[in-house]
């Protein structure tokens, strides 16, 4: 079997929407988008202190290590009711990691008397800044150029003064939180990941007063800017409390200018629809294509429009192409675990091939956790001396956690039982949690620049289909989440070979 290895992120195109399947009150993935009711008014029943009465109940690293987490429900509450005050962040991780950085700190006159070198070598390049030049002198730029303040205005007095001691402190910060000897690398991360998101409130971008450009566009409007800002605040306001998408997912309809490759479902069990797509040459290749997308987000990402969909290319060079669609799981899927989405996906999904293109091996695909998901089932494959697959390519997947990136800041023990805990109360991980935790993340892009854009300036956002596709969030199954970032995120028993 040829194994292809990919790190780029695929765009995609197009498919008609799919019958809604009778036999259950949860929607699949690809259906959910183009629903006439927003997903948070489907009432769906909460749960409580959910056993595990799955297949996977009975191996020891599928459950906490925590027995209050694991066995007691007061516990169990109380976590819960927590990380809902505290939008999942566990207070006790990021206060030991403030605990570990302070007190290296104070043990370190070195660092401390660097920092002061620093500190007074700013103040002094800042000064230089700070006395009003002629118009006609070119005023002294920011001495590392940075995007967040790229406009000319920005270089203008005393706009480059704000700019460049807000950049001052960001740089003063991240070398005092970095490089500290004694303070263990998490710590130091989630340290300096909080220094950074607290800097960047702070920055003078921010603010009408001190945003040159704002200032500028509320002169020229009479504030009209400002006017139109309230309004799209209130629109978004508007729309959270609803449970409503933002403005402009509405342009996109699955089955029209969305996930429109022509395709039917073939297969159906109760985690999975298998979509076929049919060649639309008279040459067909003979091995067919399995994409296994991730569930975190809905399937077609690599079927998004008709000028950058992978699946609608692949059809239009005569390959079949099979594709799963995830259910979008609510409590009844509470306990589903990987085992179940290995042998209710992967493992279903090829047996139903094989019996539509008999004798014939598989290209199978993998994206992000589909690619995670898709490696453990070729390993199970291979140890029982199934040859199945004709090749195996992963789209940004991942099968060695040693170096996770930066969602390693939200996975220790304490935030994990935090979450256990609450997805325990709830059967499942909600779909705002993760869109949340990726906007920390890249605060910036997805976070300030929007505000600023959006509420400051009053400029809406063109919306396009990739936003539409992010914004089409799903949700995580809560024994299937915990296994996954316990034992695979946290723990690394995969490339272990613990798994």
């Amino acid at each position: 079997m040829q194994q292809i290895y990919c790190c780029s992120s695929w765009g995609a195109a197009t498919l008609r929407r799919l019958p809604r399947p009778s036999s259950s009150q949860t929607p699949f993935l690809g259906e959910a988008f183009v629903s006439t009711k927003p997903e948070k008014t489907q009432k769906t029943p909460t749960a409580k202190a959910l056993p595990i009465t799955t297949s996977c109940a009975n191996d020891p690293a599928t459950e906490t290590p925590n027995p209050a987490v694991r066995k007691t429900p007061l516990d169990i509450k109380m976590l819960a009711g927590l990380a809902k005050m505290t939008h999942s962040l566990s207070p006790m991780s990021l206060s030991l990691a403030g605990i570990d950085w302070a007190g290296h700190l104070a043990f370190a006159p070195g660092k401390r008397l660097e920092l002061f070198s620093l500190g007074l070598e700013q103040m002094q390049q800042l000064w230089q800044n700070a006395l009003p030049r002629p118009t006609d002198a070119p005023q002294a730029p920011a001495a590392k150029p940075d995007r967040r303040f790229a406009d000319p205005a920005w270089q203008q007095w005393p706009f480059n003064v704000t700019s460049q001691a807000f950049l001052n402190t960001e740089t003063w910060w991240k070398s005092a939180t970095q490089n500290l000897p004694g303070v263990s690398k998490h710590h130091e991360d989630v340290v300096s990941f909080m220094a950074r998101q607290g800097v960047d409130m702070l920055s003078p971008g921010n603010y009408p007063l001190t945003n040159p450009v704002v200032l500028q566009k509320t002169m020229e409007t009479g504030g009209a800017n400002l006017q139109q800002g309230m309004l799209n605040f209130l629109d978004d306001l508007g729309r959270t409390s609803q449970g409503l998408p933002p403005a402009g997912t509405e342009d996109y309809v699955v089955g029209k200018n969305i996930a429109a490759t022509p395709g039917k479902v073939v297969y159906r069990n109760r985690l999975i629809e298998l979509i076929q797509y049919s060649p639309t040459t008279d040459k067909v290749q003979p091995e067919p294509v399995l994409i296994v997308p991730a569930w975190i987000m809905k399937y077609y990402i690599l079927d998004l429009s008709a000028h950058n969909s992978l699946i609608k290319y692949m059809v239009s060079q005569g390959h079949t192409v099979f594709c799963i669609s995830w259910k979008n799981p609510g409590v009844d899927e509470a306990t589903l675990c990987m085992d179940d989405y290995l042998a209710l996906g992967v493992e279903a999904a090829l047996d139903a091939i094989n019996a539509i293109v008999p004798k014939q091996k598989v290209h199978a695909a993998g994206y992000c956790l589909g690619g995670t998901l898709l490696s453990i089932a070729n390993a199970a494959m291979a140890r029982d001396g199934q040859d199945r697959l004709a090749s195996m390519t992963l789209f940004t997947a991942q099968t060695d956690f040693t170096e996770p990136g930066q969602l390693a800041l939200f996975i220790d023990d304490s935030q994990l039982a935090m979450l256990e805990a609450q997805m325990r109360e709830t059967g499942y991980l909600q779909a705002g949690q993760m869109v949340g935790a990726f906007q920390l993340l890249n605060s910036y892009d997805m976070l300030w620049s929007r505000m600023v854009s959006e509420y400051l300036l009053g400029e809406r956002g063109k919306m396009i289909d990739l936003m539409a596709w992010n914004a089409d969030a799903t949700r995580m199954p809560a024994l299937m989440h915990a296994q996954y970032l316990r034992r695979l995120f946290l723990n690394n028993d995969l490339a272990g070979g613990r798994y």
